[in-house]
């Protein structure tokens, strides 16, 4: 059965999610295909569940500090896996809240896998089976998906993405981070926050190489202090996998760690789309 609307926006982040509710609210039949859960990347893997984490560890640094507000405190415990949950249930509440403003807004949710088949048609694969939606228009609101190096894919185990990283079982005693760009600095943060050994590999001169030189410095001179090792202008030559730990040659020694987190940026997540179909190429 072939299923017509004015609109099919395809991925269900803050461009998609926002972009339907628009199109609904000026009078079009919408339909929104997503994979995963509403909200995107942003709700549910990067911006708001690292914040909570983040909030969680100034709280623990207050904590670590508070005789320095004359309050002594001389004995906690660290729930790692309460505060992971803590993460978890605020993007799950925010997913579902934009799951109310779909209905609310009368916008068809399809929960699958979209492929565009010519300009005005879509095919959504959901379990096992597949249906066809045609539209006058068709967002494509995909977002954007890490990017690899090269013999240091992501396995889940020794080498995550920062979508690991924010459900990781343990903290670890010793974690690599390959990248010092916005994310890289956020989980080296709070990963020393928790105690672990964390060291961050940068090919640049600087970390947050895409801020102000002032900004970098300030930067690593605050990580320099709490102990966080900064190897700027290095890169991964080879990474060597063990049982439970990983090796990583980075010129000048080897350094091994319990995990590594590669968070050298993201690129666009367009491949498999059906791009090719409607003469666009990737």
């Amino acid at each position: 059965m072939n299923t017509k609307y004015d609109i099919i926006i395809i991925g269900g982040g803050p461009g998609g999610y926002v972009a339907a509710i628009r199109a609904s609210q000026l009078g079009k039949k919408v339909a929104i295909v997503e994979k995963e859960q509403l909200g995107g990347i942003c709700c549910n893997w990067g911006c708001i569940p690292t914040k909570a984490l983040l909030k969680n560890a100034n709280v623990l640094n207050t904590i670590k500090n508070a005789s320095k507000y004359g309050i002594e405190i001389n004995d906690y415990k660290i729930n790692w896996s309460k505060i992971i949950q803590r993460s978890r249930n605020i993007s799950k509440r925010l997913s579902k809240g934009i799951e109310y403003l779909m209905k609310k807004n009368k916008i068809d949710h399809y929960i699958g896998t979209a492929t565009i088949k010519d300009a005005n048609t879509v095919e959504i694969l959901l379990d096992q089976s597949k249906k066809s939606l045609t539209s006058l228009f068709i967002v494509i609101a995909t977002g954007t998906k890490q990017r690899d190096i090269r013999g240091l894919e992501v396995d889940k185990k020794l080498i995550l993405s920062s979508k690991e990283s924010m459900v990781i079982k343990d903290i670890p005693k010793k974690i690599g981070i390959i990248g010092a760009g916005a994310i890289g600095v956020e989980f080296a943060h709070l990963f020393n926050i928790f105690g672990s050994e964390v060291t961050i590999v940068e090919a640049l001169p600087n970390i947050l190489p895409n801020e102000d030189v002032e900004v970098s410095k300030e930067l690593e001179s605050i990580f320099s202090k709490r102990k966080i090792k900064i190897l700027t202008d290095t890169k991964v030559k080879k990474a060597i996998k063990n049982k439970d730990s990983i090796t990583l040659d980075v010129g000048s020694n080897n350094i091994d760690f319990d995990v590594v987190l590669v968070a050298i940026g993201v690129s666009g997540n367009i491949n498999n789309i059906g791009l090719n179909n409607i003469g666009i190429k990737n």
